[in-house]
């Protein structure tokens, strides 16, 4: 019996593997002003994005000193601030977007054991 739970764990753990490398990905990066900090933040989220999710992302870039409604709507209270909007579940990563390991694994592009 625990050999079929495993086995059928691990199919369907591959079936969501799968599919989720055809899911498409909305992102909103939060910054401060153009800053070196909010730079490498863009810089890295991008990259990641272009690397990992070519073609199946919406990367929106929110400068919170000029749109303060939308931080204020998604209660954000430092930057930078990635919010993963979708695929779910909904994921926020706040400050330093340098550990690109990291960011990788709480996307859900690297399993955390690698």
């Amino acid at each position: 019996m625990i050999k079929k739970q495993t086995e059928s764990t691990k199919e369907v753990l591959a079936s969501a593997k799968e599919k989720s490398k055809h899911q498409k990905y909305v992102l909103r990066l939060y910054v401060a002003g153009i800053t070196p900090r909010s730079r490498e933040a863009i810089r890295t989220v991008t990259s990641i994005c272009e690397e990992h999710l070519a073609g199946r992302y919406d990367l929106e870039v929110i400068d919170i000193y000029q749109q303060p409604t939308l931080a204020r709507g998604e209660q954000i209270i430092a930057a930078p601030t990635l919010v993963k909007k979708l695929p779910a579940p909904l994921r926020k990563f706040i400050g330093s977007m340098a550990d690109k390991e990291k960011l990788l694994v709480g996307l859900d592009l690297r399993p955390k054991d690698e």
